[in-house]
């Protein structure tokens, strides 16, 4: 494994490197051997934020932890990559169990939306703050809400690989999942 280091607000000194580097790479036995990783060190009025991000091959596992101990951060970020890579390696082993068939029963949920009268008052200044920017990669529906719940994030923009369209999976409230497809 490869570790890069990058601190905002503090210096990442050899011995906070070391500590990390000991407790990431109890890792290193479920990731790849080239595996790179990405550490984020950030200090806010005595409050520190660790920032973990491991690129694979066609994932991302990413990790973030605000603690008042840098120690307690590490710990608690490697307890959440490792339940990320067990979840991901889990959820691979039983794709591979299932047949073709069952890929082919995708249920698509019907998104509808809902405009607003033209009479309502007009919305206040929208200031978009941050941009991300990410290569889309073709996946089936049932890749992207893996993904969506390795991220842990509400929903996952990606590229159908069966239409090459744009799609958006997400989680709903009653705790199902949807796809917006574009028409």
């Amino acid at each position: 494994m490869r570790f890069v280091f990058t601190g905002k607000n503090m210096t990442v000194n050899e011995g906070i490197k070391d500590r990390t580097q000991k407790k990431v790479g109890r890792l290193e036995k479920l990731l790849p051997d080239n595996a790179e990783v990405y550490i984020t060190f950030s200090e806010n009025k005595h409050i520190t934020k660790m920032e973990v991000s491991v690129p694979l091959h066609k994932r991302m596992l990413r990790a973030e932890v605000t603690d008042g101990d840098i120690s307690d951060c590490i710990d608690q970020a490697v307890d959440i990559l490792e339940r990320q890579i067990i979840k991901y390696k889990s959820r691979l082993r039983d794709r591979r169990r299932r047949s073709v068939a069952t890929n082919d029963e995708i249920t698509y949920l019907d998104v509808a939306e809902q405009v607003g009268d033209a009479t309502e008052p007009a919305a206040p200044e929208i200031i978009i703050t941050r941009t991300k920017r990410f290569a889309l990669k073709p996946m089936d529906a049932q890749e992207a809400v893996m993904e969506m719940e390795l991220l842990n994030h509400n929903f996952y923009v990606f590229r159908n690989s069966w239409t090459d369209e744009i799609n958006v999976v997400y989680k709903r409230n009653d705790g199902e999942y949807g796809l917006i497809e574009p028409q």
